[in-house]
């Protein structure tokens, strides 16, 4: 396997791993721990309008589909970026470093908006349906053979 196809399959990894934790985050603790009604209510708790709860889901949901596919990954994280921004800002920014203090702390979020970036710089990587603009895989097939010439030189 050379260079290129690792990192192909490396960003193909991420974006599938990122996908399944945005889908998990948004099916599981939105909607099957606290339901929307209690996220809303949470939403509201902390100064948010209760309509951005449902927002929030769908771009999860939607979003974490849309990775797993691998459509316009970079897109996608870009999007979906906000929402971590807000998370830190409005809801565990004051919880200090640990995910597990009360209300939660900021590590998480600041490391999904890490890892979004090392996507958006990866690009959309392998099996991608749609990917984000030209991929390297597109570039490298246009580009023309060439071999090295060996023996004597002109």
């Amino acid at each position: 396997m050379t260079q290129h196809q690792q990192t192909e399959f490396a960003a193909f990894l991420l974006r599938v791993t990122l996908g399944i934790m945005y889908l998990s985050h948004s099916l599981v603790l939105k909607l099957a721990t606290f339901s929307l009604a209690g996220t809303a209510g949470f939403f509201v708790g902390v100064g948010l309008p209760g309509w951005l709860a449902y927002v929030t889901f769908a771009a999860e949901a939607v979003g974490g589909v849309l990775l797993v596919l691998g459509v316009k990954t970079r897109w996608v994280v870009l999007a979906l970026m906000p929402a971590l921004w807000g998370a830190i800002i409005w809801v565990h920014g004051w919880n200090g470093w640990v995910f597990t203090a009360p209300n939660g702390g900021w590590e998480y979020p600041a490391f999904l908006i890490v890892v979004s970036i090392v996507q958006f710089l990866l690009g959309d990587g392998a099996y991608a349906l749609a990917p984000s603009s030209t991929s390297d895989r597109a570039a490298e097939a246009a580009k023309p053979a060439t071999r090295p010439v060996r023996g004597a030189t002109a």
